[in-house]
């Protein structure tokens, strides 16, 4: 027998990290958005409440953390009464902008600057705000996240740093980023654990300082573009994942660098082909306006004449909503649930064991900060 001296017993090794799983069906999530932007469409565009509930349903329930799946419990009516109510503070806004530039025509130069500045601020706030309700309808192993922090204070501190990063020529971005991050990061909890993030500034810099220094070329340039722009966001996925933390949950992430080429090649192959295919509509709709109407096609186009046409004039609407229609699937298949599986099967989470004991926390969001996301076209995911 031997014996081993009270508190001297060798401490257990630390767990491996575990992976994060994506199980969602990528023909099941085509099909939910083919039929989303269709009902989107009859619906005059009011479907999309509803429609980004089930995506984020769909993402949620099929990711899972040590064997336990996300929930998604927002619900579209909350979107829908959100985005109204915004509407009913913007509206107000545009309205008097819009009678300025007709009493005043001198200030409407001078009235865009503070619309502007109003605007900006307003779409920070709701990028708070949305997060703040997403965080909030988001629940795992039965312990909602939630945020606290204010709005508006984050508003002021990202209308600083954007006015620094327009000065130095984007060269402030990442610090702007790592900021930010730090804010939201800091006001955002899971149960009674409190997040933190620990990337910097700096990190992000040396990770793409030779993009800031090339990305004029490549404006000029358009096949350099999305691979620039494809590498940069390659390079920011992973060091925000590398930075967040969660009590004393970390994540971390190996993504590669050329990660989302693919992704962003197929969307543009997309949008060339689609807009081939709307020319050729569009030459088939004049061909047979001007068969059935007898009328010679350099009568149709010639001056504004072409709008004047109702047949072809309705042809031009069915073929923009259903261009517009297309495009919007695409980018929900590639730029949402694709990058959502490429970017988690490169995701670790450690010290996972940390959140096995933790006590609910936290109160339900509004959706008036997704409404105002809505309203200002700022929406994120």
């Amino acid at each position: 027998m031997q014996w081993t001296p009270i508190g001297s017993e060798p401490l257990p090794p630390p767990l491996p990290p575990t992976r994060v799983d994506f199980s969602g069906n990528r023909s099941e999530f085509r099909k939910l958005v083919t039929k989303g932007a269709l009902l989107e469409l009859v619906t005059f565009g009011f479907y999309r409440f509803w429609l980004v509930t089930d995506i984020r349903r769909h993402l949620w329930t099929h990711t899972a953390i040590d064997g336990d799946a996300a929930e998604y419990t927002g619900r579209a009516r909350e979107l829908l009464v959100g985005f109204l109510f915004a509407l009913a503070i913007l509206v107000p806004i545009y309205l008097a902008y819009f009678l300025v530039g007709i009493e005043f025509e001198r200030w409407q130069g001078f009235a865009s600057t503070p619309l502007f500045i109003a605007f900006y601020a307003f779409g920070q706030f709701a990028i708070f705000r949305a997060r703040r309700y997403r965080l909030t309808r988001t629940v795992w192993r039965g312990v909602r996240f939630w945020m606290d922090g204010s709005g508006w204070a984050y508003a002021f501190r990202a209308m600083l740093w954007g006015l620094l990063v327009f000065l130095t020529l984007g060269l402030a971005l990442p610090w702007r980023e790592a900021a930010l991050e730090r804010y939201k990061m800091r006001h955002t909890h899971y149960g009674d654990l409190r997040g933190d993030f620990e990337g910097d500034g700096w990190t992000f810099f040396k990770r793409g300082w030779w993009l800031w220094l090339l990305s004029p070329i490549a404006l000029f340039i358009f096949p350099l573009a999305p691979f620039f722009y494809a590498e940069f966001k390659a390079r920011e996925w992973r060091w925000w994942l590398d930075g967040i933390r969660i009590g004393g949950v970390g994540l971390s992430s190996n993504l590669p660098h050329d990660a989302f080429y693919g992704l962003y090649w197929k969307v543009i192959g997309w949008w060339m082909l689609l807009t081939v295919a709307f020319a050729a509509y569009m030459g088939g709709s004049a061909l047979l306006v001007v068969t059935l109407t007898g009328v010679p096609a350099e009568e149709i186009f010639a001056g504004d004449n072409a709008t004047k046409s109702i047949p072809m004039v309705a042809m031009m609407v069915i073929g923009y909503f259903a261009l517009a229609l297309a495009i919007n699937i695409v980018m929900r298949v590639y730029l949402q649930r694709d990058l959502w599986a490429k970017v988690l099967e490169t995701v670790e989470v450690h010290n996972i064991g940390t959140a096995a004991d933790v006590r609910g926390s936290g109160q339900l969001a509004s959706a008036l900060g997704e409404g105002f996301a809505d309203g200002l076209d700022v929406a994120g995911f």
